[in-house]
């Protein structure tokens, strides 16, 4: 407990990368913080930091510290949500990472739907796709993350796996939206909204097409998910979205899944860091978020 303040302190000069800036954003001189940092320095034993002189930069020890306050810090919040629950109160803050494919009616859903029980929990949810997402819980910055196909990860315990198709998505008038199924190559003689490089979907259809010798006439490119959806309703164009991307109450388009002869089914990936001890509040609500994700088609 004693420590908590230099933790504080030593975790800001690692983010900003400068003792000047760190002192600024903690309302305090540099000279006091450097003398802070350097008795903690001489009581641990060793030097935590580099001195550079561009400014500050962890060494090899300082790392395995800062991987060691984050966990004291989640401990912490785990220790608040636990007093919290003894008093009656639920409270609490959660962090999500998750695929667009997300945020357009599943999370705002399960995030309304947990409130409606527990409405003193607070949320953040960051959009991050594939590797970011990862990141985010490597770095502490989400409690949970909602991916699709993610690359393998040691760092990555998956609550909940659940595979989807991933869907030709067209406006109602088009030629394919009355289709149950259909093969790449019949996508692929219309012109395409494509996903950008940096979604994960786009890593699939470019080594599809690739395999089957396929190319796509690409009238557009974007990494936005929404205004791939717009733009099919606009233009008698295909784009590619997993199926939880497809809004079900949009009756202007339609989600046509592709056969597995060409592609696999997405693996939509729930997970947390491995080792991490989430808060009641994340917890709980992850518990909520498997069994709701488990049920869908």
């Amino acid at each position: 407990m004693r420590h908590l303040q230099i933790y504080r302190f030593i975790a800001e000069v690692a983010r900003r990368g400068s003792i000047r800036k760190a002192a600024d954003h903690l309302h305090i001189t540099p000279s006091a913080l450097t003398r802070k940092i350097q008795d903690f320095e001489e009581e641990l034993g060793t030097a935590v930091f580099e001195r550079l002189p561009q400014g500050m930069r962890l060494n090899a020890a300082g790392e395995l510290l800062l991987r060691h306050i984050r966990d004291q810090s989640a401990d912490f919040e785990r220790l608040h949500a636990q007093l919290s629950d003894l008093a009656g109160v639920r409270r609490g803050h959660v962090t999500l990472a998750c695929s667009q494919a997300f945020v357009d009616s599943v999370l705002p859903d399960e995030i309304a739907k947990y409130r409606s029980q527990y409405p003193q929990v607070t949320f953040s949810l960051d959009v991050r796709d594939n590797v970011l997402g990862i990141r985010a819980l490597a770095n502490y910055e989400a409690d949970l993350a909602l991916l699709i196909d993610p690359p393998p990860s040691a760092d990555v315990q998956e609550l909940l796996i659940k595979h989807q198709p991933l869907c030709a998505v067209v406006g109602r008038s088009h030629p394919l939206a009355r289709l149950e199924s259909v093969r790449l190559r019949e996508c692929l003689r219309h012109p395409v909204a494509m996903p950008s490089q940096s979604l994960a979907i786009r890593t699939l259809l470019d080594e599809a097409s690739w395999r089957l010798q396929l190319q796509a006439e690409q009238a557009v490119e974007s990494d936005s998910l929404e205004f791939l959806r717009g733009f099919v309703v606009r233009e008698s164009v295909i784009t590619f979205l997993p199926l939880s991307a497809v809004p079900q109450a949009d009756e202007r388009i339609c989600g046509v899944p592709i056969s597995t002869l060409d592609i696999d089914h997405l693996r939509v990936v729930l997970g947390q860091l491995k080792g991490r001890t989430l808060s009641i509040a994340a917890e709980k609500f992850a518990d909520q978020l498997s069994s709701q994700l488990a049920d869908l088609p």
